[in-house]
């Protein structure tokens, strides 16, 4: 083999690793997209291919559990009946995560819209495609300010450790943030695995 013909060989070799390498890197950010598409159009079958629904439900469950443990907690001092609205919080829990452990839910997670909590709260029902909502009209200077869950979030995304990737949402500088955390399945596949409402 010539020298060129080495050169040639090699330098392909290293094009081929460094692109294999860019997307291993890349396959997070991927799957994180085709989940997004495939959940904003309920897609359940690609959905399902990108969620691991019990370990989501699991996160959920425990994450529900907690916020309305705090808010109970808050409500304990003074409020004789704050067992009796421990007790329907604690039947709600299921229910609850039952309706975002679905496309519907997980579509609301990564579009800025977490679950908060509230007793008979379910995920936003799946809005029109934007191309087919008209463009709002300027408002009036005494109008009030804009529903804040309604404009998108600013989103942060990256590797916690090799095979954990984060997004964060949040929608303003004072808002709560809370996070979507996916798992490597593999060398290139990802999974949504976990909500950390807490940011």
């Amino acid at each position: 083999m010539s020298r060129t013909a080495r050169f040639i060989a090699s330098t392909l070799a290293v094009v081929l690793v460094v692109a294999a390498l860019g997307f291993v890197y890349a396959s997070p950010y991927i799957a994180l997209d085709r989940v997004k598409r495939a959940a904003d159009a309920r897609d359940a079958q690609a959905v399902n291919e990108y969620v691991d629904f019990p370990a989501l439900r699991a996160s959920l469950k425990d994450q529900i559990a907690a916020l309305l443990t705090r808010r109970i907690d808050v409500q304990k001092s003074g409020n004789p009946l704050a067992m009796i609205g421990a007790m329907i919080g604690a039947a709600l829990v299921g229910p609850f995560v039952d309706s975002y452990a679905t496309p519907d839910g997980v579509a609301a997670i990564l579009n800025g819209i977490p679950p908060r909590g509230n007793p008979g709260e379910r995920p936003p029902a799946p809005r029109q495609a934007d191309a087919h909502v008209p463009v709002p009209a300027p408002m009036p200077a005494s109008a009030p300010a804009p529903d804040v869950s309604r404009q998108p979030p600013q989103t942060t995304a990256g590797y916690r450790d090799i095979n954990t990737f984060v997004v964060t949402y949040q929608h303003g500088a004072g808002d709560a943030r809370y996070s979507a955390i996916f798992h490597r399945c593999g060398l290139v596949s990802w999974k949504l695995v976990a909500v950390d409402l807490n940011g």
